[in-house]
């Protein structure tokens, strides 16, 4: 009887560790501003994948990027997302912030919107405006 109870648990453990993982799909590319000027070392960059189909209701957020920035401009960033997880007839978007000590110094003014079918152009290219 322990023979035939170890064999189905190790027969249902074999089963889980074959099941396919979820796979993710990415969105890579690069946060830039015009304004000929370099970020301080405390500057952090916040990029983040939203669906934005709701006009009434905050963005719901897929997958976010955020620490602080090696370099300068651009910036490079990649997001990820499961297919399985898009649905048909929303909108999804990539917005970008980038911060100084906890204050807002460059953020996206536009929407950049994205298809998530595995056919958006990559790199993309995210434009952030000045704040003030």
């Amino acid at each position: 009887m322990k023979k035939m109870t170890l064999l189905a648990i190790a027969a249902l453990l074999g089963a889980c560790s074959s099941a396919p993982l979820a796979s993710k799909n990415y969105l890579a590319g690069e946060v830039f501003y015009l304004q000929r000027i370099a970020l301080p070392p405390s500057a952090t960059l916040r990029v983040s994948l939203q669906d934005v189909s709701l006009a009434d209701a905050p963005a719901v957020v897929l997958d976010e990027q955020s620490g602080p920035i090696k370099g300068q401009v651009p910036l490079p960033f990649r997001l990820s997302y499961d297919p399985a997880q898009v649905k048909p007839g929303h909108r999804y978007a990539v917005s970008a912030r980038i911060e100084v000590d906890g204050q807002l110094m460059f953020i996206t003014t536009e929407q950049h919107a994205v298809q998530l079918d595995g056919q958006d152009p990559q790199p993309l290219k995210i434009r952030v405006n000045a704040a003030r």
